[in-house]
């Protein structure tokens, strides 16, 4: 990795790791439950279809803590790089909090979903909101009721963006992956199509993961205190 390069298009991947640091359970926690609920309880599409309103009770349930939760200096990070790096900075991530936007950074995409909003299964209409939605919530845009679904991304659902997320892999020229397992496809892939494509890639983690061998340079810590000290040091790289 060049530490005198002038990146054009970073593009950052966070996954669960980030938002932990922030006091919000991990997806994938010990074993497979989620909040502890099972995760085919409440994240596939057949529990959905099985009981819709259990699954809207969970989700339900985690808006009061995702919603309180605060960002945390990775976060921050993120948003400095984005205001005074002059590259096009973008965030992918796998997380279905709003503690990205909270930090104010922008040109964030959430390809799991986002836990304030819910989608019409009739009409495709998004509707956000911090407020319980349930199996009566109606549709504000076609106005029928019953069709509401969290807009979480469940297992065996298409990922959501894929079309802009593969336009930004292919230009991307510095990618960092934060706080992400690499073992979830396809997002676990990222790293493979930008290093076909030349990019400079960092992974930060707190130990080494599956894609190891994949980055370019590998820095080991909580995100928190890692990811503001390698942003400062791109920052300052631009007054050398």
């Amino acid at each position: 990795m060049d530490n005198t390069r002038l990146y054009k298009n970073i593009v950052i991947l966070t996954g669960a790791g980030i938002s932990a640091e922030s006091g919000l359970s991990t997806f994938r926690g010990a074993n497979g439950l989620w909040n502890n609920r099972r995760v085919e309880d409440v994240a596939t599409v057949e529990a959905f279809e099985r009981n819709p309103e259990f699954v809207h009770d969970f989700y339900n349930t985690l808006k009061p803590e995702i919603l309180k939760a605060h960002p945390n200096p990775a976060h921050f990070a993120l948003t400095r790089l984005q205001k005074e790096y002059p590259a096009e900075v973008s965030v992918i991530t796998q997380n279905v909090d709003t503690l990205h936007e909270k930090a104010g950074s922008q040109n964030v995409y959430h390809i799991h979903g986002q836990i304030n909003q819910a989608v019409c299964l009739n009409c495709g209409h998004i509707l956000e909101s911090w407020n319980d939605v349930t199996t009566e919530t109606v549709c504000p845009s076609c106005g029928i009721a019953g069709m509401m679904k969290p807009n979480i991304v469940f297992f065996g659902e298409n990922l959501l963006y894929m079309d802009k997320v593969e336009q930004l892999l292919r230009c991307c020229d510095l990618f960092l992956s934060v706080g992400t397992s690499g073992v979830v496809y396809p997002a676990a892939g990222f790293v493979q199509t930008v290093k076909y494509y030349g990019a400079d890639a960092v992974e930060f983690t707190l130990e080494p993961t599956a894609n190891n061998y994949l980055f370019d340079r590998h820095i080991y810590g909580p995100a928190g205190k890692t990811l503001p000290q390698f942003v400062d040091e791109l920052i300052s790289s631009l007054r050398k």
